[in-house]
């Protein structure tokens, strides 16, 4: 009787099995050196998680057993963390994580019609993977960027401001191999190596540590006003309206424009897909 089988008919499964000798030794080095950062062993379970999932692209049966008895825990225990958080996949996934926020902003922003629009360019539904192997597309409820919205991450780092153009030609380019380069943070690199960073590993790729992102003007306002700093006057004008007598903001050098500093033309601009009404409220 196949494993399936018998868990279709609510039996046992046979234990998980070990991974060969080689990497069972390479793995065991890495994770006695994670352990050691902790005083109680158990708190390394979630880096260790991401340190079997570098190893295979997903956490499996066997990372699950592996992780259990470098920390002397039940599988139950181990299984009960890896199901609960989304970043552990539970199947093989693709060379990319490719996350499509569908939460309410970036949703009526144009997520909604990107989302679609990448299933069928891919081929694919939520949490799948393409034939090649290179594109693992889903659904993501926030990427915490509300102010670039629309948003697109592809192994955790950020693609702002997408369309549902420019969200197939970046998975078109993942797929023929081609550099992508986020709107900001470090450069890509596979999901397993990827894993491997989180696991607690530097990146030691040539100049990663000197690429970063972070939070667009709108996100540090409440940040600025906690501090005591006067927030900018910024005006706003409904979309598809050009401004009437104050000048479009200016970002200093470096700042990166968010969608929401007008007159910005966003994926929201996509006649197909409006982003709602232009008039004032009560007209």
């Amino acid at each position: 009787m196949t494993d399936v089988t018998a868990t279709s008919l609510g039996m046992p499964q046979l234990p998980a099995p070990d991974y060969p000798a080689d990497v069972r030794a390479r793995l065991e080095a890495d994770a006695q050196e994670v352990i050691a950062r902790y005083p109680d062993s158990r708190s390394a379970l979630l880096p260790l998680l991401h340190l079997v999932q570098s190893e295979e692209g997903h956490v499996s049966r066997t990372g699950m057993r592996f992780c259990a008895e470098m920390l002397e825990l039940t599988t139950a225990e181990v299984t009960a963390v890896a199901t609960f958080y989304t970043m552990y996949r539970r199947k093989p996934s693709g060379d990319y994580q490719v996350g499509v926020c569908t939460n309410t902003l970036c949703a009526v922003m144009g997520g909604d019609a990107i989302f679609e629009e990448l299933k069928e360019h891919l081929g694919v539904g939520n949490n799948e993977t393409t034939e090649d192997g290179k594109v693992t597309l889903e659904h993501i409820e926030c990427n915490a960027a509300c102010d670039f919205a629309p948003v697109v991450m592809v192994n955790w780092e950020f693609f702002d401001n997408q369309t549902p153009q420019t969200a197939k030609k970046l998975v078109d380019d993942l797929r023929a191999g081609k550099q992508v380069s986020p709107t900001r943070g470090a450069p890509l690199c596979t999901y397993k190596e990827t894993a491997r960073i989180l696991a607690g590993f530097p990146d030691e790729r040539p100049g990663v540590v000197e690429a970063s992102g972070g939070a667009g003007p709108a996100s540090l306002i409440g940040l600025r006003l906690a501090r005591g700093e006067a927030a900018p006057a910024r005006v706003v004008h409904p979309r598809g309206e050009a401004p009437r007598d104050t000048p479009p903001h200016e970002p200093p050098p470096g700042e990166h424009l968010s969608s929401h500093d007008a007159p910005q033309q966003t994926s929201a601009s996509d006649p197909d897909h409006p982003a709602g009404p232009v008039a004032e409220e009560g007209e």
